[in-house]
Order: C-alpha cells, then sequence, then structure tokens
C-alpha cells in the first residue's frame, strides 16, 4: 500500500540544529526534508493519529550539532522521543488524551546539580479532556498539563488552565514564559528557573475588545504581541513587571495616563497598536535579535515591522494565506507555511525564496463543486499524475508514486491574491488516453448577474519538457451553455464535449500542413460535427476502447453514435434521474451508468442485447473502470450505501465504501470502508515500473488509486484477495542527503568555481594566457576565490622568467 497527498501545514515545522533538515508533521508521521534541495530523506512512523507538535533537542555546544533527537506529540495521546537521523524511535510516554500542542521551556538547558545528575525535563501539554458540558455533548474542554519526561508520568495536580476547547500553547525564546489566548484574553505564565514538580505559578492576563488569533514573545525584552481577528496587532511593553519582578511597588495600581494603550490592571507599561492586515492575523515572530517583528495573514503577504519605528517592508505575492512562520539556528534561513499545501524556505535577511515544499492543493472553500460529477480532481491513469484545479487559477500536477508535485499550469493569465473574490474557475480538467493531450474547462463569474463567459481550451504536452502549452482557446463552445463533461477518443486526435444546453460537439485536431508559400498552417482543434437528441441536456460521454462507439447521456438515456459519421445508432434504457457519468468496462462491450439525485442508481447496460444487466441503489461519488480487465470500482457514499443489507451495520458508521465488480456479476469481489468520501475520486492506474523492480515480482498490471475529499490519496491492489488486504507494501525512495560540512569560505559564500589553467609542458612553464586571468577576475565579487588562494600564483605571473646561464 502507497499512501501520501498529506498536509503539511497542519502544524509548524522545526528545522534540526544544523539547519539541513526539516522535520514536517504530515499525517500520522513526521517528514524529513532536505533544506538544499527540498526532497524528503526521511520518515518517523509509529504515531495512531495526526502529529501535533515536533521539538528538536537544541544543540548546547557547536560539537552537539550533529545531535538529532527530537520529541513529537500527537492526538493518540501520547509522547514520543526520536533519533531522527537513524531513524528510530527511543521512548513513549503515554498520556491517555488527545495531545493539541505541547512546548518543553527546559529543553535547551542541560546544568548539572550538586549530585552529579542532569535535572528532570518538563514539557506542557494542551489536551483535549475533562467533563462535556450536558448541554453541549459533543463539545471538548482543554487543559494544559505538565508530564514529567525524564520519568515518562504526568505531574499530578498541576492543571496550569481549562478553557472551553483545546488550543496551541506559545513559549518564549529563552523558555521562561509559556502563553495562550483564548477569546479575548491572553494568559501568561512564568516557568520557574529551576523546574520541579512542586511549585506554585505565576500568572497574569491582558484583555482585548477582539477575539485573539496569535501570539508572539520577545527574545530579550518583556514584550508581547498578539493579532486579532481585524487583522490588528498588539504590542504590549514591560509586561509582567509587577507580577514575575516582585518590585516593591508591584501591588499599587499606576495611573492610565502612566500606562497608555493598557486596559484595566493589566500588568504592562505600554500597549501600542499597529494595523496593516486586512483579516485576520495568522502569523506573528519575533526575529532573532528582537529588531523586528514579522506578521502575515490571508492576504498572502509576509510583512516585517521594524519594532522601534514601525516601519515596514515586504514580501508580497506568496500566493497563499499564510499560516506559519520559523526561524532556523542558521539566521540566513527561515519557512514559512502557506495554506495552499506549501512550505518555503527563505534565505534572510533579503527574503529570497529559496526552495519549497509542495504537498496535494487542499480543497478551498471558497470554490464550489461544479455541477455534475466529482469534485474537479482529475486522475491519468497511463502517467500515475492527477490534476489538482486550484483557486489561483491553476492546475496542479502531483505524482501519486513519488508523492511530490511536478509543475503548475497557468489556465487563466488573471492576477489573483488571496482573500479575493473568485472571479474565474477551472470547472473541469481532462486528458487524453496518452498524456500528450488536456483540455480545460473554464468559467468567468458574472458580476451583478451578467457577463459570464464559458471557455474551453487545448493543452500540448511538449516531448522534452513535459510541460503543457496553449494550444487553442474556444469561446462559448455551447453557446451560452456550461459544458457537463470532456472524454477523449483513446485512438486518434478526437474529443467530446457535452453541454447541459441539449447539445454535444466533436472536436479534431489539425496538424500543421505546409502550404505553397512554405508556411505552416496554424494547427489547432476545429469542431468536427455537434449532435443532439430530442433537445435534452446532454451529461456525460464516453468512447468505446476502440474509439468506435461515442456514448452520450441525454438526460436519462443513454444515445450510441457513429464518431466518424456523426450517425446516431440506438437509444438505450431509461434511468431514474439524469445520468451524471459514463463509463466503458475495458475492453468489453458493457457500459456502467451513475445518475445522482433523490433517486440515485448506478446500472449495467450491455451494448450488444441493448438493456440492463443489473442495477443497485446506490449514490456513487466516482466510478473508475479497468482498461485491460472485465472490473471496475464504484465511490459510494454510506448515507445511501446502507441499502445493502449484508454491510448494513458497518456502513452506516463509515463516511464511504468502495465496492469492486464484475460486469456480470453483482455481488461485489471485494469492499473497502473509506474516509472522506465526500468529494473524492478514483482511478486504475499503471504501475510503475519501480515497483515490478523493488516490491515482489507478482505486482499487478494496475492499481487502484483513491483520493479523498481531504486530497489524501492511497495506492492498493485490488486483486488481492481478501478485501482491505493488499500485497503493495508502504515503501518510499527517500532522496540521499547531502551531509557534507561546509567551514569558512565554503560555509558564506559556497564552493569554489573549477578552474582549468591550462599549462604547456615545457621545462619552464610559461605564463598563463591574459584572457584566462580575465576569466578568473570576472563576475560578481562574493563568487571570486580568497585572495591567498590566487596571490602566489598571480604575482609569479608578472614575473618575467629567465634562464640562468651555467659556467
Amino acid at each position: 500500500m502507497i499512501t501520501g497527498g498529506r498536509s503539511f501545514v497542519s502544524s509548524p515545522p522545526a528545522f534540526s540544529n544544523d539547519a539541513k533538515r526539516l522535520l514536517v508533521c504530515t499525517g500520522n508521521t513526521v517528514s524529513v526534508f532536505s533544506t538544499s534541495t527540498g526532497l524528503q530523506t526521511g520518515e518517523l512512523e509509529g504515531h495512531g493519529a495526526q502529529v501535533t507538535s515536533v521539538i528538536v533537542v537544541p544543540a548546547s555546544t557547536p560539537a552537539s550539532k550533529v545531535l538529532c533527537y527530537c520529541w513529537t506529540a500527537s492526538l493518540d495521546g501520547t509522547i514520543k522521543y526520536w533519533d531522527f537521523a537513524a531513524p528510530e524511535l527511543m521512548r513513549t510516554i503515554h498520556i491517555r488524551f488527545p495531545i493539541h500542542s505541547m512546548v518543553i521551556p527546559s529543553i535547551s538547558s542541560e546544568r548539572v546539580e550538586s549530585n552529579g545528575k542532569y535535572p528532570d525535563l518538563f514539557a506542557y501539554v494542551y489536551i483535549e479532556g475533562g467533563k462535556q458540558k450536558e448541554e453541549q455533548p459533543h463539545s471538548s474542554v482543554g487543559q494544559i498539563w505538565k508530564c514529567n519526561l525524564t520519568k515518562s508520568r504526568l505531574v499530578g495536580g498541576v492543571t496550569l488552565a481549562k478553557t472551553e476547547r483545546p488550543g496551541s500553547i506559545t513559549i518564549s525564546p529563552s523558555g521562561k514564559y509559556i502563553g495562550i489566548y483564548e477569546k479575548r484574553k491572553l494568559l501568561i505564565w512564568e516557568i520557574p528557573g529551576k523546574d520541579s514538580e512542586h511549585h506554585g505559578y505565576k500568572k497574569i492576563r491582558l484583555h482585548h475588545t477582539k477575539p485573539f488569533t496569535v501570539m508572539a514573545f520577545h527574545p530579550t525584552e518583556k514584550v508581547v504581541a498578539a493579532g486579532d481577528v481585524t487583522g490588528r496587532i498588539l504590542i504590549w511593553r514591560g509586561v509582567g513587571r509587577r507580577t514575575f519582578s516582585n518590585e516593591i511597588n508591584g501591588g499599587v495600581n499606576m495611573d492610565a495616563e502612566d500606562r497608555p494603550g493598557v486596559r484595566d490592571n493589566d500588568d504592562a507599561d505600554s500597549c501600542s497598536t499597529w494595523h496593516w492586515h486586512s483579516a485576520q492575523v495568522n502569523v506573528l515572530f519575533f526575529s532573532s535579535d528582537g529588531s523586528y517583528l514579522y506578521s502575515g495573514g490571508r492576504e498572502g503577504v509576509l510583512v516585517v515591522w521594524q519594532l522601534d519605528s514601525g516601519k515596514k517592508k515586504f514580501l508580497p505575492r506568496i500566493g497563499a494565506p499564510l499560516l506559519y512562520f520559523v526561524c532556523s539556528p542558521d539566521p540566513s534561513l527561515s519557512s514559512i507555511s502557506s495554506a495552499d499545501n506549501r512550505i518555503q524556505l527563505l534565505r534572510m535577511p533579503s527574503m529570497e525564496i529559496l526552495k519549497s515544499i509542495s504537498g496535494i492543493k487542499l480543497p478551498s472553500s471558497h470554490m464550489e463543486i461544479y455541477e455534475g460529477f466529482g469534485s474537479g480532481v482529475v486522475l491519468n491513469h497511463t502517467t500515475g499524475l492527477i490534476a489538482v484545479p486550484t483557486e489561483n487559477y491553476r492546475v496542479q500536477f502531483y505524482s501519486l508514486f513519488d508523492d511530490r508535485e511536478i509543475s503548475e499550469v497557468q489556465i487563466c493569465e488573471r492576477n489573483h491574491q488571496p482573500g479575493d473574490e473568485i472571479t474565474v474557475k477551472v470547472n473541469l480538467v481532462a486528458f487524453s488516453s496518452d498524456g500528450s493531450t488536456m483540455s480545460t474547462v473554464e468559467t468567468r463569474l458574472p458580476e451583478e448577474g451578467i457577463g459570464s463567459l464559458f471557455s474551453l481550451k487545448f493543452w500540448a504536452c511538449g516531448l522534452q519538457s513535459k510541460h503543457f502549452s496553449l494550444s487553442t482557446v474556444i469561446y462559448e463552445p455551447h453557446r451560452e451553455s456550461g459544458i457537463s463533461c470532456i472524454a477523449f477518443r483513446p485512438t486518434g486526435h478526437m474529443a467530446v464535449s457535452s453541454s447541459y444546453g441539449g447539445d454535444f460537439k466533436v472536436w479534431i485536431h489539425r496538424h500543421e500542413i505546409p502550404t505553397k508559400d512554405l508556411t505552416l498552417q496554424n494547427n489547432g482543434w476545429t469542431c468536427h460535427a455537434v449532435g443532439s437528441y430530442k433537445k435534452k441536456p446532454m451529461t456525460a460521454a464516453a468512447f468505446s476502447s476502440d474509439g468506435s462507439v461515442l456514448a452520450v447521456a441525454a438526460e436519462k438515456v443513454i444515445t450510441l453514435w457513429d464518431p466518424d459519421r456523426n450517425i446516431l445508432l440506438t437509444v438505450v434504457g431509461d434511468s431514474l434521474e439524469p445520468i451524471t457519468t459514463l463509463s466503458f468496462v475495458g475492453k468489453t462491450e458493457y457500459i456502467v451508468s451513475a445518475s445522482r439525485g433523490s433517486n440515485p442508481q448506478l446500472t449495467m447496460w450491455s451494448m450488444s442485447k441493448l438493456c440492463k444487466i443489473w442495477s443497485y441503489r446506490l449514490d456513487a461519488e466516482a466510478v473508475a473502470c479497468s482498461m485491460d480487465n472485465s472490473t471496475f470500482a464504484v465511490l459510494a457514499l454510506s448515507r445511501l450505501s446502507k441499502s445493502m443489507e449484508p454491510a448494513e451495520t458497518t456502513l452506516q458508521d463509515a463516511e464511504g465504501v468502495i465496492l469492486l465488480f464484475n460486469v456480470e456479476n453483482p455481488v461485489p469481489l471485494s469492499t473497502w470502508i473509506v474516509s472522506k468520501a465526500q468529494g473524492g475520486g478514483l482511478s486504475f492506474v499503471r504501475s510503475n515500473p519501480r515497483l515490478e523492480d523493488e516490491v515482489e515480482p507478482k505486482t499487478p498490471d494496475e492499481v487502484l488509486a483513491y483520493v479523498n475529499g481531504a486530497h489524501e490519496y492511497v495506492l492498493f491492489n485490488p486483486y488481492g484477495g481478501q478485501a482491505g488486504k493488499v500485497s503493495i507494501p508502504h515503501r518510499r525512495n527517500f532522496s540521499v542527503s547531502d551531509e557534507t560540512e561546509r567551514f569558512g569560505y565554503t560555509s558564506i559564500y559556497g564552493e569554489l568555481p573549477e578552474f582549468n589553467l591550462k599549462i604547456d609542458q615545457t621545462p619552464f612553464p610559461s605564463m598563463p594566457s591574459e584572457e584566462t586571468w580575465k576569466s578568473i577576475f570576472s563576475g560578481p565579487s562574493h563568487s571570486l576565490p580568497p585572495l591567498p588562494k590566487l596571490c602566489s600564483d598571480f604575482l609569479e605571473s608578472l614575473l618575467e622568467r629567465r634562464s640562468a646561464a651555467v659556467e
């Protein structure tokens, strides 16, 4: 079984001590990426639920930078200690409650006590547990507990806070303070210098008129920053001076004039407000020297504030709302996570983007699912790629076998900023059988009820570059009606588009033809034929395996056509609801249709007998047919799958089920229960040649790919013999990390260029040519070799060599 497509931005990542690796929470695992290549080099597997926190044990000395240990916390209620270089699980601590956040204040201190032992290490965890309210039985209660990591147990009787729901804990860079935000207040605790199991905690509160969304601590001063839902940033100075410092006048209330901007009796000297963001602030982070504050939100712009003056500079056009900003031990490297499931590595302080770690684009709440069948995610059965339409008018191509982004295609040349109203939607994406041609349908949404526009585009894939280039644009291909389906003929360059307006069109590709004046006629796609049936909406279309028959669904009936001559051959049956998908099963003469609505139906039709073979009342979310065999798979939603009596009890508790059928047998061959079926996709995919060499010799020719509504996917063998049992193991091909240490010159400027100085092999070497020295000294100064390397050779080249006379 191969899984992938997980979210890279569910929690903040963490850098290794040498900044060469980035640890990313990805579902139930932690993925290790190389910061130099952006490729995955390892994985930590062992948690049974989503990992919510990863904390790298910092290096106490320069020599200990090679240490590769980390702590992780998960919703499975466990804390684990890892050697992520091996990788190896060292220890597991059971909390028994889901952990939403964890911090370890004293992790960097290695003070030795008088008895020669290291003090105990403590963690503070934000767990989901406690008694639920009777009036809200499904609500979750958040609590902050203390855990002794050294003794692998909770500290009894220590509960720092109880909140309505669990959240995240923020820790100061020094580890002296921790804090949380709940609605309109901040709660901050001081961690004693010598943390133990028996002492009290000092706590202060800071108040605001709007709900908080993020907070941050200054690295050296008593300054706290917080962002709210309106886009404002509040900065308190002198925080906790009375409570934490034990000053003599600590209990005396100061006048409001002496504490500008501070509300009520909050323990702070002053409070100032900055406002640039138009929506809630998601990112707040102080620079390591405390001179700058980084902020970000829905606009997709990283703002750098100068703390003393309030001046700003920007890193614009990141392309998606920002979620996390993390600094590395190397001050020249940072990372920023965005809502489009992308982590970008930045060179600081110039904020130049060095590398991107991209997962599958996550479903957008702003993009409504287009009328018709499926969620818009398209799987290519030949190449093992999936195409994901995104809200920034692009299509992302993602490799299922490699679990990484391959490329992106800009479908519509329009400026897009996160948070803008969606003005164009990429409704449909379709591929030819060999993957050389792509077709897309985009809709320009009307403004105030007018101005809608449908566009059909054909794209050609280059043989060398493997990137798609625009070939043909057709505006309003079906007048003002939307396109319900696009299907390519398996043989030859032909495609069909069906329309809700009551017709379908057959398109053919016109190749370049040399004319008399030796010019090439523009190649492109042109309309070959137009067909309709009783002016009924055409809701789906499919070609047979040999391309000789075209099946088009005319609302509730199936019409069969000769695509070359555009002749109606026959009409088959009648369904209860409009048909949303049609598929020929492999190389057989059977067609499977699915309809959705109040009376959903999955039906098998025989083209030779022109009749229905069998049918089920299933709400089919997706249908996938084998390319060679007489089998097909159906992804059905569980709310109506309970009509199948043998699995009624089980399916009621699941979100969906995958059923594997043979065309002539209505009894499923295998059944798999899946989650997040709403908006999911299904397809048979050719096995990757790597699997045949690295797995077992009996790897099937095709595997079944399931992509759920959250764009997570799994590849498995559907012919394994038992439901839920697959023969392809979870295997990943990780890249080799470059662990070469860099010192001195190379750590600043990189490797020196290689110079090939050709010297004549004569008894007395001649001086290098002027052109050679000219090329050495040309270029930017930071790329030049150091002076000691060139000085001796350069000075020697200026001296004239003479042969000494021997007397």
